[in-house]
């Protein structure tokens, strides 16, 4: 393929170009500083800054932060190791500071997420692109300045090295997100072209523009597949300084960064220095802070922000406590059933312990009702089934073969509302009885097979006691209807460990999600992802119909049908009980030094704190 792309007797100039070729009939050229997968860009071409900014945010000073978990990697782009990107906790709270590389453009997927705009991106190492109609091919023009941190020019070959490592070597990830692009070409220096193995929706030039540019000549004697502590080179406004494995990372600006006047970039990242503190417990982490630990601590335990924060430090102001409202995709947080084994096969099973998970007493006693229960995998947007079906989804549904049960395509799903006094009668009675049908029987006060006179034994894995204070009452629960659950607490790297192998009978996991998703979903629900241990599929989701549904995700092209999609695939997933859904919040429970700065305006579906500052 020349310069030239589809037709070499043209080249490609202004915003909106009509083809005509006498062999191709007309065809519509987009060239644009952004794509939308739906409707037209919030920002034009001449935009100067992101409106949840401020562009004269002063420059300097630190911030220190936590994370949940640990890490033994900072190659993002091995299919093993634990990364800082990687940490289920981290990825919802996208602090804004991160190892990943820059990507070709930046609002959608992991880097750096729109704040005010849910399906977007702009032009980051690409400043424009050119597409068709169809989206059976994108071009991405590099910006001439783009640079990595020493010194070497970015450049199309940088492109085609990273599509190729990340497709041939790159984690189960990266490999899906590339999957639907059947080849790239060089059209020059600072022009690149991928071509899609078909037409299909906008969304799918999304899976370029998020690719990550790596290196070549930093890579090309190193293996991006094995997991290393020696920081990856980068091209970002950050590079990793300092590494203490497993306890904490340094980020430090760079200061001669060359793409810090970009528009997508001004007003943000403004601290010189950014430190990431591991801590495997949350309340260690709690009391890190309250001596000094960090400087800002997202509160994820409701009752330590009504009852622990009456500390010196907060009574005389020299920390503040905030709560910051968002609209952000909170994930599918569920306990997920293990349905590889034989005793989670049985969706009656599955129901009946479903019922025995007392949310309203949970919320109420333990959590002083700061939450909201979820009813969906979509919770906190749009794209949830609420309801009974609409016409459009009954439609969709019915369509699908083998034909799903009646419930599923004419009701709302609905989980059981206790009273909220803990003694779940009328629950207990619905879950014996689907377990009689399911073929076990209360002896003796526990519950046995049928046919193999085996007890109902399972267990489940977590990897730190903050749990203990929903998991024992949940584990209680059960045993009043003759089940044992075995709750085990591990180490970090053993729960990892475990949950890779899919060595577990119950898992608490959160699948993060966006408000414009895309092949992450194949991850998590598709059935060739069931037995694939390096997936997200941790419940071993194995459907025809969930498997139709996502094969339709590509097929999409307005909001609308977006929705019913979604709206359907919830509904199957919710009605086969493949997991308990948890809890989410509308708002983030911030507690913090006294030291920063924001702008007034803050982005709805992303955190803030990458636009904060210190003060003078």
């Amino acid at each position: 393929m020349n310069s030239k792309g589809l037709f070499p007797e043209l080249y490609l100039t202004g915003w909106l170009l009509l083809l005509s070729s006498p062999l191709f009939g007309e065809v519509t050229i987009h060239k644009s500083h952004g794509l939308s997968r739906f409707h037209d860009l919030k920002y034009p071409a001449s935009f100067r800054h992101f409106d949840y900014v401020n562009p004269q945010a002063p420059k300097g000073g630190e911030i220190s932060l936590f994370a949940h978990g640990t890490f033994d990697s900072l190659n993002p782009y091995a299919p093993q190791g634990n990364t800082l990107s990687g940490l289920p906790s981290f990825a919802y709270m996208r602090y804004g500071f991160t190892e990943l590389n820059e990507p070709l453009m930046v609002g959608s997927g992991q880097y750096a997420p729109s704040g005010d705009e849910p399906r977007s991106a702009y032009g980051l190492i690409a400043e424009s692109v050119e597409y068709p109609d169809d989206n059976q091919w994108i071009i991405f023009n590099l910006r001439p300045e783009a640079r990595f941190h020493d010194g070497h020019e970015i450049t199309s070959e940088d492109v085609l090295f990273s599509f190729k490592a990340l497709s041939d070597k790159g984690s189960p990830r990266y490999k899906m997100q590339l999957d639907s692009i059947a080849s790239v070409a060089a059209l020059g220096k600072k022009k690149v072209r991928f071509n899609f193995k078909q037409p299909g929706s906008r969304q799918q030039l999304f899976h370029a523009a998020e690719l990550p540019v790596l290196p070549a000549h930093f890579w090309k004697n190193r293996a991006i597949d094995k997991s290393t502590l020696t920081p990856p080179l980068n091209s970002g406004p950050y590079r990793v300084s300092r590494v203490e494995p497993g306890k904490l990372i340094v980020f430090s600006r760079v200061k001669d960064y060359w793409g810090r006047d970009l528009p997508v970039n001004k007003g943000k990242y403004n601290f010189d220095t950014v430190t990431i503190y591991f801590y495997r417990d949350f309340q260690v982490a709690m009391e890190a802070f309250k001596t000094g630990g960090h400087d800002l601590h997202l509160e994820v335990v409701a009752k330590n922000w009504k009852n622990a924060y009456n500390f010196p430090a907060v009574i005389d102001g020299r920390i503040k406590k905030r709560t910051i409202p968002h609209r952000m995709a909170y994930g599918s947080s569920f306990f997920f059933f293990n349905t590889r084994r034989p005793l989670f096969r049985d969706v009656r099973v599955r129901q009946a312990i479903t019922l025995m998970f007392d949310y309203e007493w949970t919320n109420r006693v333990i959590f002083d009702n700061a939450y909201r229960r979820s009813h969906s995998y979509f919770p906190n947007s749009s794209l949830g089934a609420i309801d009974t079906p609409t016409p459009a989804e009954q439609k969709l549904l019915s369509s699908l073969t083998p034909s799903l049960p009646n419930p599923i395509a004419s009701q709302a799903f609905l989980l059981p509302v206790t009273s909220g006094d803990g003694q779940l009668r009328t629950e207990k009675r619905k879950a014996l009885s689907l377990l009689n049908e399911a073929g076990w029987s209360l002896k003796n006060n526990q519950l046995v097979n049928n046919m193999t006179q085996q007890p109902f034994v399972f267990e489940f894995i977590e990897n730190d006691h903050a749990t203990d204070r929903y998991l024992l009452p949940f584990k209680k629960n059960l045993e009043s209807i003759g089940i044992t659950m075995k709750y085990t607490v591990m180490d970090a790297s053993q729960y990892y460990a475990r949950m890779r192998s899919r060595d577990f009978d119950m898992i608490a996991q959160l699948l993060p999600q966006t408000l414009s998703p895309g092949t992450e979903l194949i991850d998590y629900f598709h059935s060739s992802r069931a037995n694939d241990n390096s997936s997200r599929n941790l419940a071993g989701i194995d459907h025809p119909v969930v498997d139709q549904l996502l094969q339709k995700l590509t097929e999409v092209h307005s909001q609308q049908e977006l929705q019913t999609l979604t709206r359907s695939l919830d509904r199957v997933l919710l009605w086969n009980y493949y997991g308990i859904p948890k809890w989410h919040s509308t708002y983030m429970r911030v507690a913090h030094r006294d030291k920063f700065g924001w702008p007034e305006q803050l982005p709805e579906y992303t955190t803030s704190f990458s636009t904060w500052w210190q003060k003078p």
